[in-house]
């Protein structure tokens, strides 16, 4: 499917509000009747351009799986601070929000609605057995993670038995470096190298073309650098897109290094340029990765 498509799915999908509770259901939002809440994109954290919504964390529970797609946020102890980043809360909650709610309009994944009709995201300790109830774990700001020995062991257990890890939004060397220490401890890379994740690969185009991954900054430095894209510089010229592979050369870990794509979710609706610049790349990069995990 072409970019054009997506720009015109996402802004059919904004000009769309009173759509019928069968489209609804047919965009893969369960439960939503004709008189019940409509999942919202968040602006700003639903505070304003650039800013961020601190909530309480909503750590998962059994009652929140049901089979439909959550989308799960690995939480993780950070032993530095990152310039620019927020250990494992980064981009949360509204890329997690934001990322649900078009995920469920541009296919037909069925995500799992709240009451009040917005997506069911949830958040989980590496250790936590629920982990298994996600087939998708989302983690940003990695550079400054340290896991513990348990973590180390629960996080291997769950990609070697069919779970899928994907990085995002973590820049420069120093953060690569500590990022690439910490998964080498879960997968150790005489047997699970990290590997470049080539153009003709099947996760360029699971659903969309995506011909290379985008360099986003977040929308706040994207602002400050009048333009620029390199948030670290001659330290973070391009993005690196890379994987890690199983056994059978199925990717299981998926990494874009210095770039910020789930900004182009959490901040799709503060912007006008912004979004057109980014937002319909971001997406196309995000739903190819989770269509990818959900069907290899």
């Amino acid at each position: 499917m072409s970019y054009r498509r997506l720009l015109t799915a996402l802004l059919a999908a904004i000009l769309a509000p009173t759509a019928s509770a069968a489209l609804f259901a047919q965009l893969g939002f369960e439960g939503q009747g004709q008189n019940e809440p409509r999942p919202r994109i968040w602006v700003g954290g639903d505070r304003g351009f650039g800013r961020i919504r601190r909530e309480p964390t909503k750590w998962a529970e059994k009652a929140n799986f049901d089979g439909s797609y959550n989308f799960c946020r690995g939480y993780y102890t950070s032993d530095r601070p990152e310039n620019g980043g927020m250990g494992w809360w980064t981009d949360y909650p509204g890329a997690d929000n934001n990322f649900s709610v078009r995920l469920g309009e541009l296919t037909f994944v069925r995500v799992k609605m709240k009451l009040d009709g917005q997506p069911d995201n949830v958040v989980l300790r590496l250790t936590d057995p629920l982990l298994y109830h996600c087939p998708i774990l989302h983690m940003e700001d990695v550079g400054t993670i340290r896991f513990s020995d348990e973590e180390v062991e629960s996080l291997r257990s769950y990609l070697l038995k069919g779970g899928f890890l994907y990085v995002d939004d973590f820049w420069g060397s120093l953060a690569w470096e500590q990022w690439s220490y910490e998964i080498a401890r879960v997968l150790p890379p005489h047997k699970y190298p990290i590997v470049e994740i080539p153009r003709d690969h099947a996760i360029m185009q699971t659903l969309y073309d995506v011909k290379e991954v985008p360099q986003v900054p977040s929308i706040n430095r994207w602002y400050q650098m009048d333009g620029s894209t390199s948030e670290r510089g001659a330290d973070s010229p391009y993005v690196n897109f890379r994987g890690i592979q199983d056994e059978h050369g199925r990717l299981v870990v998926v990494m874009t290094h210095n770039t910020d794509i789930s900004d182009t979710w959490e901040r799709e609706g503060e912007n006008k340029e912004y979004f057109d610049r980014f937002s319909p790349d971001g997406y196309a990069v995000g739903v190819n990765i989770i269509l990818y995990a959900l069907t290899h």
